[in-house]
Parts: structure tokens; C-alpha cells; sequence
């Protein structure tokens, strides 16, 4: 390669064990984690996100990662934010001499950084908000089409990400937007994989565990240091659907029931994220999951080399 790889990610679907991989890849490669997860970067909200902090220790050593725990949950981080903080923990790394390892599962947020999108700062116009929210599906795809021409619909998966995509166009009609320059980062692709059974297994098995082991009690201590139902059910998934349960819109087993299936399409939205980024050029090596670990971060770190020293 022409330029020296800098950055290795490890990307997957959500229950996949991407951060035991990327925390014994960092392990053998003398590098730091940096957290490729939009929910992550929330304190207090630890088992709904999975940041399995106990993974980062490996051999007696603590692995050090960035970008968890950054923002109190309330608050409405944006990828813009992300950009800014994932470039600052980056170059530090770099400078270090130590070997970033990006590991995470929210797509755009990793593309974001190593496409280096010039993303806008647009504030959160909470009354143009409450003004979209009153409208259906179908009318904001035709707004947000009536301000700039829709090539795929990455803009309009989630209907939070279409009233966000909106909110950004009507500011930068209204505004002159200074867009910051951030430059390509050279990086080499790893995707956990398994197939959809075993990955719809894995989901389930591990959302029973988590119901039974804190995540509802987690939930319960957000809603107990007053942070809105609202906001909590804005999250989306665990803590959207457990907000639900405790406020009483939603029992038990119609709570479980609606989050596991949440997951299952989160996880396959993700799926289609990567395949679109394939699609877009980017080159993913994917890695059967049902390898042993050993294997799969020999494997890796091999591969990674190569493309370093080629």
C-alpha cells in the first residue's frame, strides 16, 4: 500500500463477541480500543450497550479504551460529536507510538471517521422537533426529499435519523454552516461473523441473561436520577422497551417479547449497513465467528501485518 495503514477495525452485528477480539488484538499489537458504538459513550447505561468493561483486562493487563463514558445519559450525543472526540483520542494514540483498534457495531458512526465525512454541527431544534414528530413516515420521506435528493435511504432507516436529517438540511438553508476538514484514515476492515440462526440465538440467549442479571434494575436507577422516560425511550431497544415496562406501558412478557424482536432487525440493519459499505468500496475480511479466539486474532493480526508491510 502506498500510505502506511493506520488503523485497524473490527466491526459485527450486535452479540458477535467483537470486544474480546479486539481487546486480544490490541493485546498483541500494543494498541488501545477506541469504541465504535453510538450508545457506548453514555455513563450509567452499561449493560443495555454491552461495554463488558471486564473485558478490557487480558493477561493481568488492562487494555485502555476511549469513548466510553464520555456524556451523562440524557444527553443527545450526535455523530458530529463523535467525529470530534474519535479524531482527539485517535492522534493520541498515534502519537504514542501505540496501534488503534477501532471495535464496534454502529456503521455510520465508522464510516464516519474513516471516510472522513465533513459532518455539520447543527444544533437539536427541539420545536422544528415536536412540529415533525406530528407527522407520519411518508410525509417527512417527502419533506426531507423536497430539500435534497435521496440516493439511498440511509437517511431514513430510523424515523430518528429522518427528523435528524431534516433538522440538518432546514439549518443549512437557514445558516451558513461551517463544515470541519477531517482527512481519510487508512484502515483495514475485520467483520465477526456468524450465521443467522446461531446469530439469532446468541441475541435472544443473551437478552434473557441480561433481563435477569441487572439490565432492568439499570434502567430503573436512570429513571430514579430523573432522566425523562423520553429521553431513555429515545435510546431505542433495552432501554427504550424497558422504559416501557416500568412505566407500565408495556408487562413483562410483552416487553421481552417486542425488545428481542427490536434486536433481531437492529441486528440485521447493521448487517445491511456492511454490506452497503462493501458496496461503497470498502474491503471487509470477515471472520467466521466459530472460530476459536486464538484463531481468529491469528488470523487477524496476520492479515493486518500484511496489508501494514505490504
Amino acid at each position: 500500500m502506498s500510505e502506511k495503514v493506520k488503523l485497524l477495525t473490527i466491526l459485527g452485528a450486535t452479540a458477535v463477541g467483537k470486544t474480546k477480539v479486539a481487546v486480544a488484538v490490541a493485546n498483541e499489537l500494543n494498541g488501545e480500543i477506541l469504541s465504535g458504538d453510538s450508545r457506548q459513550v453514555y455513563k450509567g447505561m452499561d449493560i443495555g450497550t454491552g461495554k463488558d468493561i471486564a473485558d478490557y483486562m487480558i493477561d493481568n493487563k488492562q487494555i485502555p479504551y476511549h469513548l466510553i463514558d464520555i456524556v451523562d445519559a440524557g444527553y443527545k450525543y450526535n455523530v458530529f460529536e463523535y467525529q470530534r472526540d474519535f479524531y482527539n483520542a485517535y492522534n493520541d494514540i498515534c502519537q504514542r507510538g501505540r496501534q488503534p483498534v477501532l471495535c464496534g457495531g454502529s456503521g455510520m458512526y465508522i464510516e464516519a471517521v474513516i471516510n472522513g465525512y465533513n459532518m455539520p454541527e447543527v444544533p437539536a431544534n427541539y420545536e422544528l422537533r415536536a412540529e415533525l414528530e406530528k407527522k407520519t413516515d411518508t410525509e417527512l420521506i417527502e419533506l426531507l426529499a423536497s430539500l435534497k435528493q435521496l440516493h439511498n435511504k440511509t437517511d431514513y432507516d430510523t424515523r430518528k435519523r429522518l427528523i435528524r436529517a431534516i433538522e440538518i438540511e432546514i439549518c443549512g438553508k437557514e445558516n451558513a454552516i461551517e463544515l470541519p476538514m477531517y482527512e481519510k484514515i487508512n484502515n483495514v476492515y475485520f467483520g465477526i461473523i456468524f450465521d443467522i440462526d446461531t446469530r439469532r440465538n446468541h441475541i435472544t440467549e443473551r437478552l434473557d441473561y441480561r433481563l435477569k442479571n441487572g439490565m432492568i434494575e439499570e434502567v430503573k436507577q436512570l429513571l430514579e436520577r430523573n432522566i425523562p422516560a423520553d429521553d431513555l425511550i429515545y435510546y431505542g431497544l433495552e432501554y427504550k422497551y424497558i422504559t416501557l415496562y416500568l412505566v407500565g406501558k408495556l408487562n413483562y412478557d410483552e416487553m421481552r417479547l417486542q425488545l428481542n424482536i427490536a434486536i433481531h432487525q437492529f441486528a440485521k440493519r447493521q448487517m445491511t449497513w456492511f454490506r452497503g459499505m462493501e458496496r461503497r468500496g470498502a474491503k471487509i475480511h470477515w471472520i467466521d465467528g466459530f472460530l476459536p479466539i486464538t484463531e481468529k486474532v491469528n488470523l487477524i493480526k496476520q492479515m493486518f501485518l500484511n496489508n501494514v508491510n505490504s
